[in-house]
Order: C-alpha cells, then structure tokens, then sequence
C-alpha cells in the first residue's frame, strides 16, 4: 500500500465576489497544479465537493470542474457533507490512491454564497430538522452558536474578554494571509463594541459566509518521487466518523444525529472522537501537533475545539489563549491561517483550505505566519447530521 502525499495546493482568495462557484474552483485547481508541477491531463481522477446553494452544477461538483478544466476522459465523484465535504472528497481521493486504482487524484472545492447567514435550500421540508429548527425555533446558527458560548462561560467561567482575544489573535494572522478576506488586525473593544447578534456573540464574534475555493493534488508517494518531488506533506489519517449513542453532550445542531439503538456510552464525545480517530490512524497524538487548524463558527467555538481535540483538558483552553500559547509564536498554534474569523464559510472548500495551510506549514512556506519546525498538522470541522472531518498532515 502506497503513501499519500498532497504534490500540489491552491487557493482562490476568500470574498464577496459574487462571480459563478466555478471559476473559484478552476482557479484553485490550476493553482493546485502549477504547485505540483502536474499538468491537467495527468490528472486520473477528480472529487468535487458540493455546493447545493449553486443549483445543479453545484450538485455534480466534480463532473462540472472536469468539464470547466476540459473533458479528459479522467474518472470523477462527488460529494455532500455540509461543513465536511471538503474532507469527504480528499477522503475518497486519498482511498482510491491507496488501493492502486490511481496515482494521482485532484480535489476541488468551491463556493458563491448568499449575502447573511446560511438557512436551509429547497423549500419547505417539515421532514428536515434542519428545516424546522429555522421554523419551530427561529434558531438561526449564531442562535446555537450562542447557546454554545452561554454553555462555556458556565461550565469554565470564560468571558466576553476571552472570546474576544480569540478573534484579535485570529485577525492577526489572517492579516498575514494573502488568501483572507478580512486582513486588518482589530482590537479587543473594536470586538466588544460590535453589534450584538446572540448573546454573548457580537458580530465580530462569529464568522461570515464568504465566496472561495480550494484545490489540493494528492498522489502517491511513489508516483511524487517519480516526479523528483522533495519536501514531501504526507497525509497520515482522514477522520470522517459519525456520533456514537449517547452523545455525552447536546451536539448541537445535530438533533437528528442520536440513535435509537442502546449501545454503551462513547468514549468520546462526538468532536473529540473526530480527532482522536484520526490521532490513532496516524499513529499520533495531541503532544505532537505542532500547530492546528480548528472550526471557529465562533470565537467560543474555537476554545471548545482547542480542548476537544486534546490541546489541554476541559476548561482549559481560555489559559493557553491568555498565555499566547495558541498565538503565532506560542507552543501550539491554532488558526494561523487566520480561520474562518478572517476567512469566512465557503462550505465545499473550507476543510480543503484547511489542508492546503497544514501544506504550507508543513513545507515552511506560509511566510510571515510559518510556525517554526512544524511537523505535524491537525485541521478539525464538523459537518451538519454528524459529518465528521479531521485530517492530519505530516512531514
């Protein structure tokens, strides 16, 4: 069984831009290729992730980005796993790379997304809980967002100063990303003095919907150093797991995710068991990350992620970010991105842009934002009905 490696990554920048999904995704993908030094028609298989807010292209994410680069006779899938797909497509990539059916594989994912939060697409759908939390609750996701922030002061005694602290330190290294939509630095009271969404979130709080795309070139070890390529991003583990009965905590806003079935209780709550799966199929764990890219839809999202993939224990993730220990420069860096604070949502792409920074960490060539000696990388989301999506990276 061959290795992994990710031969190639590009990105469109982040924005409102209000163009076609499709021209985001092309330009990532030739940038993907321009870095691996690949040229479109080696490429043996195509995985689009998919929009389902774009109509039906969006749906046939990988036979609509096949065609735009120019029909090739290449092999092609898609998928949809909300928040996850990006990891889904790099999941079903990286397999078929494993199991010999192809050498190298392109990933692609793009979005162009409405104006304000996301709501749920097609009509009315009683059946969809997605569907009925927007109409039965008027939960909106800042709405659960908060009820996760509330949840955390109690539990930990964080405050409106930590989250915050959370969005300072993520804007300063989007302000390092070429590829962020928001690249000013703010300040803790620019945060505290924005306009109040769902207590305790302010709008500064809680990240955007944004325009983007996203491209990695995954291929086999033995295929890149056929290549003569050096410097080598190893894809050590893919995590996709589902919830286990019964979920130790309310995942929101996955109210449709619990079995019916009586089985022992996780060991994990979902989250962690995103991460530690793939920590245990890397052969890896916390004390080696070197730095992390986690989901902050929130501020306070962001510290739950930082104790949930194994950081620090529970409560204790308002310490490191006090100490600057997540910051460029501390122990483990997350977000250096700049997440999704100066990124925004573009759904399809956001897990693949995820690896595209555990890419550049990797190789040292993230520029002012490089965490110095990285060698392992950790990127974490969650996709909507119990999506998981964990990637680690290696050199």
């Amino acid at each position: 069984m061959s290795g992994v490696v990710v031969l190639g990554a590009g990105m469109h920048p982040w924005g409102k831009w209000g163009r076609p999904f499709v021209e985001y995704g092309v330009a990532a993908a030739r940038a993907a290729l321009r870095d691996a030094g690949v040229s479109w028609p080696d490429v043996q298989y195509v995985v689009g992730a998919d929009t389902i807010r774009n109509g039906y292209p969006g749906f046939v994410a990988g036979a609509t980005y096949a065609q735009a680069l120019g029909w090739t006779g290449a092999r092609i899938a898609s998928c949809y796993a909300a928040c996850a797909s990006g990891a889904q497509a790099v999941d079903i990539a990286r397999t078929r790379i494993m199991a010999g059916l192809c050498d190298v594989a392109l990933v692609v994912g793009a979005d162009s997304t409405p104006k304000g939060f996301f709501k749920p697409v097609g009509g009315d759908r009683p059946d969809d809980p997605d569907w009925l939390r927007f109409r039965l609750l008027g939960a909106s996701n800042p709405a659960y967002f908060g009820l996760y922030a509330r949840r955390r002061m109690a539990l930990y005694g964080s405050t409106r100063e930590d989250f915050a602290a959370v969005k300072v330190k993520n804007a300063r290294a989007g302000s390092l990303n070429p590829m962020a939509r928001y690249r000013a630095p703010v300040t803790a009271d620019q945060v505290l003095a924005s306009p109040m969404v769902a207590d305790p979130l302010r709008l500064m709080d809680i990240c955007a919907t944004s325009d983007g795309g996203a491209a990695v070139v995954l291929a086999s070890e033995a295929y890149a150093r056929r290549l003569g390529a050096t410097g080598l991003v190893r894809l050590a583990a893919v995590s996709t797991v589902t919830p286990t009965f019964p979920n130790a905590v309310l995942e929101l806003p996955n109210f449709a995710t619990d079995s019916c079935a009586a089985v022992p209780a996780p060991e994990r709550p979902f989250r962690a068991a995103i991460a530690h799966s793939a920590y245990e199929e890397a052969g890896t764990g916390p004390e080696d990350v070197s730095f992390a890219e986690v989901y902050d839809l929130s501020t306070a999202l962001e510290l739950d992620w930082v104790e949930d993939v194994g950081l620090c224990p529970p409560g204790e993730a308002d310490k490191l970010l006090r100490a600057g220990e997540t910051a460029l420069g501390g122990r483990v860096p997350v977000n250096p991105s700049g997440g999704l604070a100066s990124f925004g949502e573009a759904i399809p792409a956001q897990a693949i842009a995820q690896l595209c920074e555990l890419t550049y960490q990797l190789r040292g060539s993230a520029g002012a934002r490089q965490v110095p000696g990285a060698r392992v990388g950790l990127a974490v989301n969650q996709g909507l009905f119990g999506h998981g999506s964990a990637i680690v990276a290696t050199t």
